[in-house]
């Protein structure tokens, strides 16, 4: 069966669209949508096609777009988007997710709002604002954003959700109510005394292993991790890597052990990638071993960075694995990161990378 591929892109200017055939070697680019609006996160329904762009400013208000004919049409919707009267109002949607027929949308600054009309209109999960520690939250470089979504592929009612800087909550119960899930990771800005908060943490991206939902993985500001038990219980995978500092993560579609990395230099070093030589870092044995992946990225002069949701992999046999730069270069590779190439430049900043691969 034939396969065509889609890499979704939300930059700072909109969201563009490339599309290639299985093979993964030349791609057309169309773009940019969402009237050039500022998009932090694009992500599409597997099963319909469906694509939503989530972002905004302190200009537009926040937004959800969709297109329901692969970007050749949108529309557009905030309705439902607001705190009550008083509170700081939401500047934009940060992050997507859809799952048992529900749409997610976290926002900044961090809440929740889900969706069961597919983008049409949207409902805060109260719960969450409601929890204890909110009033602790503190912005992080990027603003106080809940950019993490994690759904539980067979249980509707659990959810993980990641906040900058609050730390990774849980519900299981659809999200009436909320628990910390940050034990044994480190906030190295707090006093010694408080190196291990209960919440509070910067978590830059977390992601759920293939296969396995109690499996996840998160670059922290202060350390990689691995949790085994849904996020209960962490344990640094940090050991092996050129910096305990980055953002983005992906993991491979079918291997549950199989996770890439691309760190940067460091919080005050320039958030450049490591000695200005591009790497895409890849382990096998969830986080025990790392190995360096530069085969055609630049290895001089490099002083780009990639932000949380910009790096993505695809479903293919081998597997895609994509990531897109500040300055605007997309990166592809065919077969599992042993290869990459630059497959578009001259973009606007780079907010997320995320794939759709259509059968047919």
């Amino acid at each position: 069966m034939a396969q065509r591929i889609l890499l979704l892109v939300g930059t700072k200017k909109g969201a563009f669209l490339l599309e290639s055939d299985a093979a993964r070697q030349d791609w057309t680019l169309r773009g940019p949508f969402c009237d050039t609006w500022p998009i932090n996160h694009v992500i599409a329904d597997p099963a319909t096609g469906r694509i939503f762009a989530g972002g905004g400013n302190e200009w537009f208000g926040p937004a959800v777009w969709t297109s329901d004919d692969l970007g050749a049409s949108w529309t557009h919707s905030s309705a439902g988007l607001a705190y009550e009267a008083g509170e700081t109002p939401i500047k934009s949607v940060w992050s997507l997710a859809l799952a048992h027929g529900v749409l997610h949308a976290g926002v900044e600054p961090a809440g929740l709002f889900r969706s069961a009309d597919g983008g049409q209109s949207f409902e805060q999960l109260r719960g969450l604002r409601d929890h204890p520690s909110r009033a602790e939250w503190q912005p992080g470089g990027g603003g106080l954003i809940l950019h993490g979504l994690l759904p539980h592929p067979t249980d509707p009612a659990q959810l993980w959700v990641a906040i900058s800087a609050g730390g990774i909550f849980h519900t299981a119960d659809g999200g009436a109510s909320w628990a910390p899930r940050n034990r044994g990771t480190r906030a190295d800005y707090a006093p010694e005394d408080q190196r291990y908060p209960e919440h509070g943490q910067c978590v830059h991206c977390l992601v759920m292993a293939p296969g396995q939902p109690e499996l996840l993985y998160q670059q922290n500001h202060c350390g990689m991790y691995r949790s085994e038990n849904g996020g209960q219980s962490w344990t640094s995978i940090e050991a092996g890597l050129p910096s305990t500092f980055g953002f983005p993560a992906a993991t491979h579609p079918r291997d549950p052990g199989t996770l890439y990395l691309l760190p940067l230099n460091g919080d005050q070093a320039g958030r450049f990638v490591p000695d200005a030589q591009a790497a895409v870092w890849r382990t096998r044995d969830g986080g025990d071993t790392w190995q360096a992946l530069r085969e055609g990225l630049p290895q001089q002069n490099a002083f780009f960075g990639v932000l949380r949701q910009a790096m993505a992999t695809d479903r293919l046999d081998r597997a895609g694995v994509y990531f897109g730069t500040s300055g605007g270069e997309l990166y592809a590779s065919a077969d599992e990161g042993e290869n990459f190439r630059c497959i578009a430049r001259h973009l606007p900043t780079i907010s997320s990378v995320e794939t759709l691969v259509l059968d047919g």
